[in-house]
């Protein structure tokens, strides 16, 4: 069995992601990684280039300017760097430059890849999610967040990326998966206030229908995380690729997680979830067989 990483980046250093702890926490799940880097105006081709493994393999991308409704150049680019991988993988593993998996995961991926493998029904692989917001120490647990995504899929050239590649779909329609007892760790909402307004000011060249959230990010310098639904704090340990930028983390923000901001339908929708793990209603862009 043979496994192909793949992932995208652009201007990694202006925006602070940490694609390095991305890329390096799935390497040792790898056969080979495939890294597209867009046309940057920042080091992060050097970046990329300080990885000390032979399993990458850069190549190169002009992100399209008028794609830019929706995140749809995200989606473009995931596919673009889909075709590179080697015709003779049987997966390929997606991870997002803010997306990061334990180590303690890494022999289970494996084992499901394997135990899936010969079955060609299965045309991806499900994970689920913890998203951290603000600082290292909080996650969130609302419907706001996505809790499962597909992030391994089959080596067949008709899976596309979806929409702004949150997921994957086969002919526009949902993938059939099975699912990984695995974590992917989100932390595409860990920044400073500062340099998390900054992020958001650069997204919006690829999300320019929304002018609402260009109004919004024009209004203010820093971001302000008191905007949440529902927090909780996290007690477990982060993977090790992630210990220098926990260790170094120089923003201090606390927040009243004791406080729950949900409309009453969602207050009843957490409610039942928190007591029955059920959650109702929720949008699954995938099909688990």
């Amino acid at each position: 069995m043979k496994i192909s990483g793949f992932t995208i980046i652009k201007n990694a250093v202006i925006n602070d992601y940490p694609v390095v702890e991305a890329i390096t926490s799935i390497l040792p799940v790898v056969d080979e990684m495939i890294v597209a880097i867009g046309d940057s105006t920042d080091a992060t081709v050097d970046l990329i280039k300080s990885i000390p493994s032979d399993k990458i393999k850069i190549v190169f991308s002009t992100w399209e300017p008028g794609i830019n409704k929706g995140g749809a150049v995200l989606a473009v680019e995931t596919d673009k760097a889909f075709k590179h991988i080697s015709p003779d993988s049987d997966w390929a593993f997606y991870i997002q430059a803010d997306e990061v998996v334990h180590e303690k995961y890494h022999a289970v991926i494996r084992a499901t890849a394997e135990k899936h493998v010969a079955d060609k029904r299965v045309q991806g692989l499900l994970f689920n999610y913890l998203h951290f917001y603000g600082t290292y120490d909080y996650v969130g647990d609302s419907r706001t967040w996505y809790h499962k995504e597909i992030r391994i899929i089959r080596n067949n050239p008709e899976i596309k990326a979806f929409r702004d590649a949150q997921g994957f779909r086969i002919d526009g329609k949902r993938l059939p998966v099975k699912q990984v007892d695995a974590y992917v760790y989100h932390y595409g909402w860990v920044k400073s206030p500062k340099q998390m307004q900054l992020k958001r000011k650069h997204s919006l060249e690829f999300w320019n229908d929304r002018q609402d959230l260009k109004k919004e990010v024009d209004a203010a310098e820093i971001f302000d995380y008191n905007e949440f639904d529902s927090l909780v704090k996290f007690t477990d340990s982060h993977p090790s690729v992630m210990k220098e930028r926990v260790q170094h983390q120089n923003w201090n923000i606390e927040l009243d997680i004791s406080k729950k901001k949900f409309s009453f339908s969602d207050r009843l929708l957490y409610w039942i979830e928190k007591r029955t793990g059920w959650r109702l209603f929720d949008f699954k862009n995938y099909k688990i067989i």
